[in-house]
C-alpha cells in the first residue's frame, strides 16, 4: 500500500484501466440521444468509449498535511486510504486523536520517515502527520436524472460554471442536500473537484448527494434539455427574480457561475432563462455557495406550495 514501494509500483503497472458500461436515463427520447457531458459531435445512439469521461474514476490521491487539518478531515468523515505518522515525531493529543479516529474508521495507520512525509506531501508543513484521501467516484450527468426517476421526483440539479474553490463546491452540495436536489454537475476542466476541502465544507453531505463530471458543460446542459429538463442560469442581469421563476415546478437545472465573472457566454446562451437574486445594492455580489443556497431554497419553496 505504501506509495513508492517497489511492490506497489509493480502492482500499479500491472493494473489495467477501469471501464464502465453506459448508464440509462428514464428521461431520454425513444431514439438514442447524446449523453450529458459527452464531448464530440452530436449523434444518435450510445456514445463510443472515447466520447465520455470514464466512470468510476477520480483524481489522483490527495494528501492532507498538518495535525489540525488531518484531525479535522477525519472528524468530517473524509474518505481516507491511509494515515501516515512520523517515525520519530513526539506524540500529542492531536496525533493520538488522529490515530484513534483512523482506527475507528478502519483506515490504515502507517509509520513514515521525515523524508517520505516530505515527498508524499510535496514539501508541505506536515508536522509529522499526513492523510491520504481516496479519489472521489464521480457520477455521470445522466445518473442524476436516473436518481430523480428512482425517487419518483421532479429532477432538480445544480451545475457549476467556472467555480474553482472546492469549499464553494462543498457548500453547494450541502445546500443541494438540504433542499432536495438530486446532484451537482461540475466541468472536468477549469472547475473545482471533490477534495478534502470540499468534503469538510459539505459537512458530510457529499456522502448523500452525488457529484457528476461533464467533459463539456454546455453540451451537458443541451442534453438535459433534450431530455425535457429546463435550464435556468443565475445572472445579476437576469430579467426574472428567482422567486418568480415559473419553471421551478418543472424538471430544472440551476446553473451557478463564478463570483467574479458569472456565467460564461456559451453557458449563458445554453440556458432557457436567466434569473437573478434581488439584492439591496447593485455593487454587492454573492459567492457561489451562498447564491446556490438561496436559489435552491426558493425553488424548494415554490415546489412545496399546494397546487390549486
Amino acid at each position: 500500500m505504501r506509495p513508492g514501494h517497489p511492490a506497489q509500483r509493480r502492482a500499479s503497472g500491472s493494473a489495467g484501466p477501469a471501464s464502465g458500461g453506459p448508464a440509462s436515463s428514464p428521461y431520454g427520447r425513444s431514439r438514442g440521444r447524446p449523453r450529458a457531458g459527452d464531448d464530440g459531435p452530436a449523434s444518435f445512439g450510445p456514445p463510443g468509449p472515447s466520447a465520455r469521461a470514464p466512470r468510476g474514476t477520480g483524481d489522483a490521491a490527495e494528501f492532507v498535511a498538518g495535525r489540525n487539518s488531518v484531525v479535522e478531515s477525519l472528524r468530517a468523515g473524509v474518505p481516507s486510504a491511509a494515515l501516515y505518522v512520523g517515525a520519530r515525531v513526539q506524540h500529542d493529543e492531536r496525533i493520538s486523536e488522529a490515530i484513534k479516529l483512523a482506527a475507528d474508521r478502519r483506515v490504515a495507520v502507517l509509520e513514515a520517515g521525515a523524508a517520505e512525509l516530505d515527498r508524499l506531501t510535496g514539501g508541505a508543513l506536515h508536522q509529522g502527520l499526513a492523510l491520504r484521501v481516496r479519489p472521489y467516484d464521480y457520477a455521470h450527468p445522466d445518473d442524476l436524472l436516473a436518481r430523480a426517476a428512482d425517487a419518483g421526483e421532479l429532477p432538480l440539479i445544480a451545475a457549476l460554471d467556472g467555480v474553482t474553490d472546492p469549499r464553494n463546491l462543498g457548500a453547494v452540495v450541502r445546500s443541494a442536500a438540504a433542499f432536495g436536489a438530486h446532484g451537482v454537475v461540475v466541468p472536468s476542466r477549469r472547475g473545482a473537484g471533490v477534495t478534502a476541502g470540499a468534503w469538510k465544507a459539505s459537512a458530510g453531505a457529499l456522502a448523500r448527494v452525488p457529484v457528476a463530471r461533464a467533459v463539456n458543460l454546455a453540451r451537458a446542459l443541451q442534453s438535459y434539455q433534450d431530455a425535457g429538463v429546463f435550464v435556468a442560469g443565475l445572472d445579476a442581469a437576469g430579467d426574472t427574480a428567482i422567486r418568480d421563476l415559473e419553471l421551478a415546478t418543472a424538471p430544472l437545472v440551476l446553473v451557478i457561475g463564478s463570483e467574479g465573472r458569472g456565467l460564461s457566454r456559451i453557458v449563458a446562451q445554453a440556458c432557457d432563462v436567466l434569473v437573478r437574486i434581488p439584492i439591496a445594492a447593485r455593487t454587492e455580489s454573492l459567492n457561489a455557495g451562498v447564491a446556490a443556497g438561496i436559489a435552491l431554497y426558493e425553488v424548494a419553496a415554490v415546489r412545496s406550495r399546494p397546487t390549486r
